[in-house]
């Protein structure tokens, strides 16, 4: 199992990136809350505002379609269930996000496909109590209508991995998740150019890693989020660490840390996970930050980079950049 994975760091500062709905109790009717969890810490219970995983994806969608071209799935509803064409020769997204269509056996039987892209909720990496911005509509004649939402500042980190080696390749295994076409499509695969190879249909090699590229190239142009009108939040990695792994295992999972309430980095873990790991990585692994954001990490990730050569326990070299330079960088290593 070849992996690409990657750790981000979204800079919230003024934001409400992701609500959960009405806030029940609050002393107006259409107060909107953020989604936030509540975490054992230092001082007790403590808040931490998240973006779900599913708006997560939603954004790199959108984004594959605007800047990519991808051919998106579209949406069929039947009562209360809705699904995409289950197509992933005709629709890029299929592949790479998954799907569940579910049909009847004269069709061939419930499609699902496990999503070769996977990731995590964007959560702050520090607490960060919302607080509550007051407002009225009062351009109408009458009394003013009150409304009430929530916004944060705080920093979001969050994980993905993308499974290389699962894109661009289907099988027909009668099992939840891997019954990902069936012999009806082969009028489908064959048009698109695939092959079946040991049982599995399998894109061409140039497709396949199109996909790949293209799903790692749109991270520095991710764009979305609620309350856009009034928060304008740019959702784009400030800070970000990209790898190939052999595995699915995620070793830059707990790299993030609070210093008193100051996100930062621990270099520390990061070395460690490299070196534990070191015969399963499959290439150089990419620091991305911009400028602006963190800039005390600056000098950080320079004695970090510089620890790591000296000490050469690391079989390969980790590159320092841009956040586009880093990705740029990333992708030019990507092979199949």
């Amino acid at each position: 199992m070849k992996n690409i994975i990657g750790f981000m760091m979204v800079d919230a500062p003024h934001s409400a990136l992701n609500n959960a709905g009405t806030d029940v109790g609050a002393r107006t009717e259409n107060t909107v809350a953020v989604k936030k969890i509540v975490k054992r810490g230092e001082k007790g219970y403590e808040i931490y505002p998240y973006v779900s995983a599913q708006a997560f994806r939603y954004w790199w969608r959108n984004t594959l379609e605007q800047r990519c071209g991808w051919n998106i799935s579209p949406i069929e509803r039947q009562k209360k269930i809705a699904f995409t064409a289950a197509n992933p020769f005709k629709y890029d997204d299929d592949d790479v996000f998954g799907y569940m269509r579910a049909q009847g056996k004269k069709e061939g039987g419930t499609l699902t496909r496990i999503s070769p892209l996977k990731c995590s909720p964007l959560v702050s990496v520090c607490p960060a109590t919302p607080v509550d911005d007051y407002g009225v509509m009062a351009r109408q004649e009458g009394d003013p209508v009150p409304h009430e939402h929530q916004f944060y500042s705080t920093v979001l980190q969050g994980i993905f991995s993308l499974d290389a080696d699962r894109v661009g390749r289907f099988t027909m295994i009668n099992q939840t998740g891997y019954l990902n076409i069936t012999e009806k499509m082969k009028d489908e695969w064959e048009k698109a150019g695939a092959k079946v190879v040991n049982g599995i249909v399998e894109l061409p090699a140039e497709n396949r890693v199109k996909r790949i590229k293209d799903t790692i190239s749109v991270l520095p142009y991710l764009f979305g989020g609620a309350k856009q009108t009034l928060h304008l939040t740019d959702v784009t990695p400030k800070f970000l660490v990209l790898g190939m792994i052999n595995g699915g295992n995620h070793p830059f999972m707990n790299i993030a840390e609070s210093n008193k309430g100051i996100p930062g980095i621990n270099f520390g873990a990061l070395k460690e996970v490299l070196y534990d790991y070191n015969d399963e990585f499959l290439g150089d692994v990419y620091i991305g930050k911009r400028k602006g954001f963190l800039d005390h990490l600056e000098k950080d990730i320079e004695d970090f980079i510089a620890e790591i050569e000296k000490e050469g326990k690391f079989r390969y070299r980790v590159v320092y950049g841009t956040v586009n330079e880093a990705v740029e960088g990333f992708i030019n290593q990507i092979n199949l």
